[in-house]
């Protein structure tokens, strides 16, 4: 094993919980399970009662090959199961639009489809914190949730940072326009730059997966499509760089500046 490797494994340790009576006591406990892994074609009666009590308290529950357990277990014991707990709670939307109103400001919400990369998210999720935006809104499957690594790399933001973790992306975001928000979405086809968007208003702004961008339903239920301008030889930002250039171009426009 690589040094680079071992460093990665040493970090998802943190969180990270492995074999059946671990997890059991960890759920009997109260804690808070974002993701449990569970062999697939190896569900037995034991592993299915503990997939249920992960369920009712809001878990992700992920059948996957033997061979990912393997590379994720650092006791090389895990009996079939994983879980990753979160660092924290997660917000409702209404949670998020609840500060905004608080503050007296129009809301600027993140909404993260799809970012899959743990490092990425918590580099969000600090961005947005800085930026003074409400609230970060991620989808229940296929992303990152608030693990220790997100925490980690967020720099203590995700104490400070309401995330609103959602079933369905696209529906989230029509009932967020049905409540005055206008939803902006990246992407590097578009036309109209970032900075010819009015962000002064109330604002959703979608940052799409690290690989595809946003799926199709995401960016079909966009108010507006915009991009960043790009003068090099590469076409592409990193997602937490493009949250990062879209967040204070939103700041600028609001403090009334240029």
């Amino acid at each position: 094993m690589s040094q680079r490797e071992y460093q990665a494994r040493q970090e998802q340790a943190d969180g990270v919980i492995e074999g059946r009576n671990a997890v059991l006591e960890a759920l009997r406990a109260g804690a808070a399970v974002d993701k449990l892994y569970l062999a697939k074609g190896e569900v037995d009666a034991a592993l299915r009662h503990l997939a249920s009590a992960a369920r009712a308290g809001g878990a992700v529950v992920v059948e996957c090959d033997r061979r990912k357990l393997d590379a994720m277990s650092l006791t090389h014991a895990h009996q079939g199961v994983i879980a990753v707990t979160a660092v924290r709670e997660y917000a409702d939307v209404d949670d998020i639009l609840t500060v905004a109103r608080e503050k007296g400001e129009p809301p600027l919400i993140v909404v993260c489809d799809e970012l899959s990369d743990p490092h990425n998210l918590g580099a969000v999720i600090r961005t947005a914190e800085c930026a003074g935006a409400h609230g970060v809104i991620i989808p229940k499957r296929r992303s990152a949730g608030l693990t220790a690594v997100v925490a980690k790399t967020s720099a203590g933001a995700v104490s400070y940072v309401p995330v609103a973790r959602v079933p369905n992306l696209t529906a989230c975001l029509k009932e967020l326009k049905d409540k005055g928000l206008w939803v902006y979405g990246a992407t590097a086809q578009s036309q109209t730059q970032i900075y010819e968007a009015d962000l002064k208003g109330p604002a959703a702004i979608v940052i799409g997966s690290e690989g595809f961008g946003m799926s199709r339903l995401v960016e079909e239920t966009c108010d507006v499509l915009v991009s960043i301008p790009m003068a090099g030889q590469l076409n592409s930002l990193n997602a937490s760089a493009a949250a990062a250039i879209l967040l204070y171009e939103a700041v600028r426009q609001r403090l009334g500046k240029g």
